[in-house]
């Protein structure tokens, strides 16, 4: 039998983020892309959901398959925006536009590690 810690730690990220888009959905707002209908904001909340909902799917055992095929999904639908931030960030600190072009190749290991973490489910 696998370790549930990869999936466990992987159900506290989401849920951390999830609670974060309700708890300061400023940061989140700016960085929706411009070409979805309705309001940022409906976008941060409506992503913030999502990420609760997979959290508590990868964090059941049962439902642990889905929702590890579910966090790899999510993390690939919310490229665009970590390429809008990263666009959004010229002209600003050379710092900050290195910590957002760096944060893209990020959500590889994200994914990978959602669909490792739905491999393993039993």
């Amino acid at each position: 039998m696998t370790s549930p810690r990869p999936a466990l730690a992987l159900a506290a990220l989401l849920a951390a983020a999830g609670v974060t888009h309700f708890a300061y959905p400023e940061p989140y707002d700016r960085i929706v892309p411009t070409a979805l209908p309705g309001t940022a904001r409906t976008w941060t909340y409506v992503s913030g959901v999502a990420e609760l909902a997979v959290a508590a799917a990868v964090a059941a055992p049962r439902t642990r398959r889905l929702g590890g095929l579910a966090a790899a999904a999510l993390f690939t639908a919310v490229f665009p925006a970590n390429i809008k931030m990263a666009l959004d960030a010229r002209g600003r600190s050379r710092g900050e536009q290195l910590a957002t072009v760096a944060r893209l190749p990020l959500q590889v290991p994200l994914v990978i590690w959602a669909l490792r973490v739905s491999r393993s489910a039993v």
